[in-house]
Formats: C-alpha cells, structure tokens, sequence
C-alpha cells in the first residue's frame, strides 16, 4: 500500500484506490491510499504550520533540495519512465522524455531560488527610498491532471518550493504511482516536514477541500473547462489567488507552399504521439486546397505505419487510451463525426488487445476529411488519437479558421513563407505559436500557457512562474 504524505509522515486513508496497466489490464500497478476531508485539512494544516520557516529559509537551502531532488529524478528516468509508461500508458520514450523534463524543471528552479531578485527605485519625493520585492504567497494547493502525471506536478510543485511557499498535492486519481515517487524523492531531499504534503483521492472531498479551506492561499489547476470553472468560482469566493490550464482545439495549418514531409511529421506528432492525449495536441488541421488531397494522401500512408501496442514495448509507436471512461468518449466522437457526415478516411479502431495478447485500452489513430468548421468534431476537446482536417481557400481562410475556437492554447503553421509565418506568429489567437514544429512539446525554460478558455492567470514555467507563485511588496523607507 503506498500511503499519502502529510506533515512528514506516511499516512494510511480509509480506503484505497487500484492502479491499473492500460496496456494491460490484468497488471496492477499498486494500491494507492485515498485520502478523506479530515486528512486534506490536516495537510493544509500542516503546511500552515511549516510555512513561516520555509518561506525564511535561505536561497541556498531551497536551491539544495530543489537540485538534489532534480538530480535524483534525472538518476532515475529508466525506472521512472517505466512506471510513468505503465500507469499512463504513453509510449517507453515518451515517458522517460517526461521524467527527463521533470527533473530538469526541479534544476531550473533550483536556481531560479537564487535569483529572485528585487528593485531599488528612486522617490518622486526628496529622502525617501523605495524597495519592491517579492514573497512566497502561502499555502499553495495544486490540482494536477492524469496526461502528464510527473511533469505538471514538476512544474508546479518547483516553483512553489523555490519561492518559498508550501504545498499540498492532489494528483489525478488515475495515476498516483508518480506523484508518490515525487513525493518520495522530495522528503528524502531534504524538505522539513510539512512543506510538501501529498493527498490523494476523489476531487469531490480532497480537491473541494482544497477550493473551500480558507488556509489555502492559492491553487494552481490543470484540467478539464467544467472543472477550471468551478475552481474559479470557488477562489473568487473567498478572495484566494488561482490559476487555470484547461482545454485546447488546436489548429495546425497547412499551407500550399508547406514542405509535404515537415508538415506530415508535425500533424502526426502533433495528433497522435502521447495517444493525442495533450491539451497542446492539434486536433484540427486545416489544409488549404493546393496542397490538400496530397497532405491527405501523406498522412493516411503515414498512420497505417504507425504500430498501436504495449506501452513499453519496443517499436510501439502509439500506446493505449489511459481507461475504458475515455476510450468509450473517444469511440463517441467518432461515431458523432460519421453522423454528422465527416468521412472517416483511416483508423477509429477499438483493437481488444496487444500483440502479445494483453487485454487493454487500444484504439488506431482516426483522421477525418470533409468536414467543416461547425461539426463538434472541430468544436469540443476529443483528448485522444482523433484529428479532422477542414480545407481552406486561402491564407486568410485558414487564419480565419484557425481563431475560430473558444481555445487559445497552442497553434502551428507549416509554411516556407517568411511573409506567413511572420504574419501568423503575430495573428494567431494561442498563447504559444509553432512554426513547421508539433503544436505539443514545448521547453522547460519557458512559459507556457494560451488565451481565451484554455488558460486563466500568469503563466507557468520559466521565470514567468514567479507572477503566480509570489507576490509584490512595496516599501518605503524615509532616511
């Protein structure tokens, strides 16, 4: 039984919850204690308690965990990945590329905790100085989702400790097998009791007890919209700090003058690697009417090559939806989009097993032609291997196109035009902007969040991370 963490101790819950293979349902990864209301209010409790020492600790002293724990996940990215690849179900490669990031997100946080700077700023008045720095905001409960089970926990968990807040952690019910080892990794790196607790559980009494606890200072969610919205509402209630990465319809555009092979290996990385199962995957590809029966072609030959199988299995190009919940929503918006007339051109397959038998979650990458803007293929999130493409006239069509979604994640252009590459940088409505790259996959060291629905508050990752995790302080000083 892998318990949770709260107050540095390992904590057994009133029941548990079973971490299943999707490659293979028959594998049990491990039973995962499940934590109720009156643990989550003792983990925040806890964290209260330990957040005046650590938001004083020295930037050397958060920087010695912080790198100690990067290095120690780094060590261990086989062995990580593997487990990642078993309770996801992404692609071996995949999963250790993951555990690679994590790692290297604790190490730029680590020194991102001897960076934080402030400013000295000259008075409109004679005699007085003015000092503007930053400080931890306090408690910080983080709500992560079941894609990316190491890396966004990473990327919010490193942060917070490194500017000096504490946490309390609710990863998603599918995958706790990672979030416990990163809890493991932290309370042997070093952190004193209470700065980080790991509660896992149902969102209706962990994750509504983290949204209502008035000792909860800030909560840093990625999810679903539904979700999103109700975090929101939760936080503007009782006046605490929130940020928000949700849902995406991203757009990958394909122009006439694109080269045919970078465009085909960008939409289906961008489609299909990780099982379409990212908020930066695009799911829509719009073509323009040159270049579009042949990017078709392209990409129907290039799919059929593409090998469905075990997750850590050599040679497996695509692994298994994560669970039965969302292979039937995938096989459900296939059905929809044939219904509404868009024609199915390869895959949407449920395949029962692996090849070597191994009863799981398996489903061929599907792509869609002939549809058109208004289907609700192209409108709402699939999170699987399904893509459609829409033809455009023209440039200003496909743009068009392109903005007309309620997301503003992540956009993509294949192009050899400077001119339209400059312009859609510039037009595209996405927080973040490829250019004959994936719409999915982006660096460590950078921001990351869109616009529109898909994201509300600062943005996450990079130095960019210090808006949400801290706040400003102005002070006067009359010599």
């Amino acid at each position: 039984m892998f318990k949770n963490l709260i107050n540095g101790e390992w904590v057994d819950g009133p029941r548990a919850s079973r971490n299943i293979n999707p490659s293979d349902t028959r594998d049990l990864v491990g039973e995962y204690a499940q934590a109720d209301v009156a643990q989550t209010r003792a983990a925040i409790a806890a964290a209260r308690a330990a957040f005046g020492a650590w938001s004083l600790a020295t930037p050397q002293r958060r920087f010695d965990v912080l790198d100690a724990a990067g290095a120690e996940i780094l060590a261990r990215r086989a062995e990580l990945g593997d487990l990642l690849a078993r309770e996801e179900g992404k692609t071996l490669p995949e999963a250790i590329g993951e555990v690679v990031r994590a790692g290297n997100i604790f190490k730029f946080f680590a020194g991102e905790a001897l960076r934080v700077g402030g400013e000295v700023i000259p008075s409109v008045r004679p005699g007085v100085g003015v000092e503007v720095t930053r400080e931890p905001v306090g408690v910080v409960g983080l709500i992560t989702p079941w894609n990316f089970p190491i890396a966004i926990p990473a990327w919010k968990i490193a942060p917070a400790l490194a500017f000096g807040n504490s946490v309390v952690l609710k990863p998603a019910d599918l995958v706790p097998g990672s979030a416990w080892q990163l809890a493991d990794i932290l309370k042997r790196a070093g952190l004193p009791d209470g700065v980080f607790n790991l509660v896992m559980g149902r969102g209706s009494e962990v994750g509504a007890e983290l949204l209502e606890n008035r000792q909860v200072d800030a909560i840093s969610f990625t999810g679903s919209v539904a979700t999103g919205q109700r975090v929101a509402a939760a936080c503007v209630a009782r006046g605490a700090k929130f940020q928000l990465e949700m849902g995406g319809k991203n757009p990958f555009v394909v122009l006439d003058d694109a080269d045919l092979d970078v465009a085909v290996a960008a939409a289906v990385n961008s489609g299909f690697f990780s099982t379409g199962q990212r908020c930066t995957a695009s799911s829509r590809l719009i073509v323009t009417e040159g270049i579009h029966d042949r990017f078709v072609a392209a990409m129907v030959d290039r799919m059929t090559s593409l090998r469905v199988d075990d997750a850590r299995q050599a040679g497996t190009d695509i692994g298994p939806v994560v669970d039965e919940r969302q292979l039937a929503q995938d096989l459900e918006y296939i059905a929809i989009a044939r219904a509404e007339g868009a024609t199915l051109a390869v895959g949407g397959e449920a395949l029962p097993a692996s090849s070597a038998g191994a009863p799981g979650f398996y489903l061929t990458p599907a792509l869609f032609t002939g549809t058109s803007p208004a289907m609700r293929i192209n409108q709402e999130e699939v999170f699987g291997p399904v893509v459609s493409v829409i033809k455009a006239k023209d440039y200003d069509e496909a743009l068009a196109l392109a903005n007309d979604t309620p997301f503003g994640l992540a956009t993509g252009i294949a192009t050899t035009s400077l001119k339209h590459a400059t312009h859609f940088k510039r037009h595209a409505q996405a927080g973040m902007v490829m250019v004959n790259l994936p719409t999915a996959g982006v660096d460590y060291h950078v921001p990351f969040g869109g616009r529109k629905a898909s994201s509300h508050g600062p943005r996450e990752q990079g130095k960019y991370a210090a808006e949400f995790y801290t706040t400003v302080k102005t002070a006067y000083t009359q010599a």
